[in-house]
């Protein structure tokens, strides 16, 4: 099978095995065998973040990781009550045009993108805020690369009586996560990311007892409830709408595989790409638009060439052609392309690939 080098935030590159575990005989999901399959997954997410299964318990939900966003912030927040919006980048708006839609109230703190947030910015909030009762950002920041504090945030937030909602989406299965350790009541992510699986598929992994408060909440929608899902898994060990199947199997041998390589060497796999992703463009003259001690290493945000004839579809479809896909880039007020370090891929891809971008950025003289 062609093995194509997905150098973009997610999907990610997968391995042959992953991609062979959905060819499966078929099976109603309904089954109880079926069911057996995802009590084994959902217990096994929660190992991915170090949780322990007596306070945590992890939701699947058909979507892509949006969706995940949406079932938490209109389940988790109580009338009367507030959302914090810790928002430095394109995923954490996404959370604020979520809370527009549902009518949710909130704040949206918003600061540079180019920057992490201002820990005394937040924690002045939540003291002018007492009504404020989710604090919410994204960890991994994918639009720029910059890798939020998310461990200093959820202590602030549990200083002030909310809870810590998390966007994990890009960084789950990738960077080493310790619910207790970064004080993250809820956290999100998607089979396609870290976990290098395929598409269709999200989870949430939650505080049970918060989940179970959720109850009495307002209803604001009814495919995407918290509880309602967490409560039909609870009584009948199924979604309760059709799962993604083929996904489903993909995503238990995806796991296997992360399991085998185990959280500290996957990480230090994403660091080997990483560096050299760092290395190769240096010798190729390109720039990065964030400062290296705020990056995740998991992507880099690479500033446009001052070229005659630049053309970031030229370069993307020479890199392409040769099996290697870049991606554009999501700052709005700076011109970019994003050059990331997930998926089945080791520093020799990345070996490989920095000739064909310098071939390509040739074309552009």
């Amino acid at each position: 099978m062609k093995r194509n080098i997905l150098l973009n935030p997610g999907p990610a590159t997968t391995t042959d095995t992953v991609k062979m575990a959905q060819v499966v005989p078929d099976i109603c999901p309904r089954e109880k065998e079926f069911a057996s399959l995802m009590r084994g997954l959902r217990s096994d997410l929660l190992k991915t973040v170090n949780a322990n299964a007596e306070d945590y318990t992890s939701v699947l939900f058909t979507g892509s990781g949006t969706i995940n966003i949406d079932i938490c912030l209109n389940s988790l927040l109580p009338d009367g009550k507030k959302a914090l919006i810790v928002n430095n980048g394109a995923y954490s708006s996404r959370a604020v045009e979520v809370c527009q839609y549902y009518g949710l109230p909130h704040i949206d703190l918003k600061s540079s993108v180019f920057e992490r947030p201002d820990l005394a910015a937040v924690e002045q909030t939540l003291k002018e805020n007492p009504d404020i009762a989710i604090v919410y950002t994204t960890h991994h920041e994918t639009g720029t690369g910059i890798l939020n504090p998310i461990r200093e945030i959820g202590a602030l937030a549990h200083k002030y009586g909310a809870i810590s909602v998390f966007d994990t989406t890009s960084s789950l299965a990738m960077i080493p996560i310790n619910v207790y350790d970064d004080n993250i009541d809820f956290c999100m992510a998607s089979a396609q990311k870290g976990i290098m699986a395929m598409s269709g598929l999200s989870f949430i992994i939650g505080r049970t007892e918060e989940i179970r408060k959720s109850k009495d909440y307002p209803k604001r929608s009814y495919y995407c409830n918290l509880y309602l899902q967490y409560e039909y898994f609870e009584k009948t060990g199924e979604m309760h709408f059709t799962p993604p199947v083929q996904t489903i199997y993909a995503t238990i041998q995806a796991l296997k595989e992360y399991f085998a390589e185990g959280e500290q060497g996957k990480w230090a796999r994403h660091q080997r790409v990483n560096k050299a992703l760092h290395e190769g463009l240096a010798k190729l003259g390109l720039k990065e638009a964030i400062r290296p001690e705020l990056q995740s290493g998991l992507v880099i945000s690479v500033l446009y060439p001052d070229m005659p004839n630049w053309s970031f579809e030229k370069v993307h479809d020479y890199c392409y052609e040769r099996g290697f896909t870049i991606y554009p880039g999501k700052i709005s007020t700076t011109n970019t392309f994003r050059l990331c370090s997930l998926g089945a891929i080791d520093e020799e891809d990345i070996h490989a690939f920095i000739p064909v971008l310098g071939e390509a950025l040739e074309l552009c003289k």
